[in-house]
């Protein structure tokens, strides 16, 4: 079982592209939009914090000095050195999760989209089915003979894949997302990788499906741009 720092090394690595010196430089999503100037993923073992890439190498060097064992306690300090550059317009704070073993489960309802089947997300997942390429594996659940709710991979790399789950608003209540998003988790772990899932603070119907999902929490994410 790897260590929940560990965890958020390869969750980091699936949010954003990096350069050869660890300097995100985009989110690893299309349409690949700029990284944010500084992550912090913050657990019960230690942090790991990465820059941007465009950021100077004086705020790099003021911001290493703000930011100990336990970067969430300096948030303010780490606000301000960043405004030297330019002011602060976004903050996201959110809990970040691992999947369960759940590959000897079964999931009747779910259904997996592949190259052959794709079609059916034209008329309700049409991003998805643009990008299908670079989401799969991907899980739907059909009701009244169109897809209702969706599993699929918002980002991935050779180790782990991070989790994308929607329900239309008509069809919740049935634990439809629960069904896809393991059903998702179970493929990815049989093709060797690692399940991730995370959301935001104030996101509470998200947090919901995790705690139904019984998925472990393992850090927090704190990113600035």
């Amino acid at each position: 079982m790897l260590s929940h720092i560990e965890l958020m090394e390869l969750h980091i690595n699936v949010l954003f592209r990096h350069d050869t010196e660890k300097r995100m430089t985009v989110v690893n999503e299309s349409p690949y939009d700029v990284a944010p100037r500084i992550f912090m993923g913050v657990t019960r073992v230690g942090s790991i914090v990465r820059f941007s890439n465009s950021l100077d190498g004086s705020i790099v060097e003021k911001l290493e000095k703000v930011i100990w064992t336990n970067p969430s306690a300096h948030l303010g300090e780490v606000i301000k050195v960043l405004s030297l550059d330019r002011l602060v317009n976004n903050l996201w704070i959110g809990p970040a999760y691992v999947f369960p073993d759940v590959r000897d489960r079964t999931y009747t309802k779910a259904i997996k989209v592949t190259h052959k089947n794709k079609e059916i997300l034209k008329s309700h997942f049409p991003y998805t089915y643009e990008d299908f390429e670079y989401k799969q594996p991907c899980y739907v659940i059909v009701e009244d003979n169109i897809p209702v709710s969706i599993c699929c991979s918002a980002r991935q790399t050779s180790k782990a894949d991070e989790a994308s789950v929607f329900t239309h608003e008509e069809y919740r209540g049935r634990a439809y997302g629960i069904e896809v998003a393991n059903a998702w988790a179970a493929e990815v772990q049989k093709q060797g990788r690692i399940a991730l899932y995370s959301t935001s603070m104030d996101n509470f119907a998200s947090q919901s499906v995790a705690r139904k999902l019984q998925l472990v929490q393992y850090g927090t994410d704190i990113h600035m741009s």
